[in-house]
């Protein structure tokens, strides 16, 4: 009788095959991916803070350009998101109406502000998934603005600090998203 080949051995032979094929991919593309992260970071006024926003992602390791917007976009809409979201928040603590009434002015134009950027920031997500990248750039200006606008309409007050943290790094994330849509001009 002739004994039959075990079937463990093509499932093995073709898992072996796979593994090597993505081993040998793997490498090459993370670093093709370090080396755009590097190339748009070089382009950042704070690159240190640009890679490790940009890393902050896992996909960020194997990311094409594409990718690397979606990921940049990303980020400062969420942080833009969340700033909004502690605005509000800070609007309606019972605390702040003990406050001065010029720091409600300021957080109201901040919240306005922040409100547009992200907006802004939602349309470049919607240029991204129809592949329309000639408003990118400046969908991330307009976020950037709105960080800028904040940060006056505090100026020199006391509450300044309360905000400058959140607007520091809008701007960042808004800077990196310039450096990534000039990838596609």
């Amino acid at each position: 009788m002739t004994p039959f080949p075990s079937p463990r051995l093509p499932l093995l032979l073709l898992f072996s095959a796979v593994l090597t094929a993505v081993l040998s991919v793997g490498p090459s593309s993370a670093a093709a991916a370090t080396e755009l992260v590097r190339q748009v970071c070089d382009k950042t006024g704070d690159s240190r803070y640009c890679f490790a926003a940009l890393y902050s992602d896992p996909r960020t390791p194997n990311a094409d350009a594409y990718s690397l917007a979606y990921i940049s976009f990303g980020l400062a809409y969420l942080n833009a998101t969340h700033t909004r979201d502690h605005i509000s928040r800070l609007l309606s603590s019972p605390a702040l109406a003990d406050r001065s009434p010029t720091l409600t002015s300021s957080l109201q134009s901040c919240r306005r502000g922040y409100a547009a950027a992200v907006a802004k920031l939602a349309a470049a997500y919607n240029d991204l998934n129809a592949e329309t990248f000639a408003g990118l750039a400046e969908y991330s200006g307009g976020g950037a603005r709105a960080a800028g606008d904040c940060d006056r309409t505090f100026g020199s007050s006391p509450y300044a600090p309360l905000m400058a943290g959140r607007n520091r790094d809008l701007t960042r994330l808004c800077e990196i998203c310039t450096a990534v849509s000039k990838l596609f001009t």
